[in-house]
């Protein structure tokens, strides 16, 4: 992969857009349960823990091709580390709001502008 298109910006574009998915993938794994807010009731465990397991064979689907195109693209692990991590943020605030039902609170802005400080500490020796 290091001579395609993928080497470059887009495989970071792409390694982005793809650890997205994954984390959408892997919340879902694991809160889609709680939404109805009678968690323990509704089935059996052992139903949710290999619904979530099925679910989450998805996620890494994707998550460990994006790695390696990002590995491929020039991130080393801390920057494909850190990019998971503020997606993570990113990814769950909307969910947690949207789908989880949950109130906004400032503090989800905060500790997404943390996140932000980490993704410029570990790329500041490219800046």
């Amino acid at each position: 992969m290091s001579t395609s298109v993928l080497s470059g910006p887009w495989g970071v574009v792409l390694t982005v857009a793809m650890l997205a998915v994954s984390n959408l993938l892997m919340l879902t794994a694991w809160y889609w349960h709680l939404r109805s807010g009678h968690a323990g009731t509704s089935a059996p465990l052992f139903l949710i823990i290999l619904t979530s397991w099925a679910i989450a064979f998805f996620e890494y689907c994707v998550a460990v091709p994006a790695n390696r195109i990002g590995a491929g693209a020039g991130l080393n692990v801390a920057q494909l580390k850190i990019i998971q991590e503020v997606i993570t943020v990113a990814v769950f605030v909307p969910f947690m709001i949207l789908f989880m039902g949950e109130k906004w609170r400032w503090d989800y802005l905060w500790a997404l502008l943390c996140m932000v400080g980490a993704v410029y500490f570990v790329n500041r020796s490219k800046l």
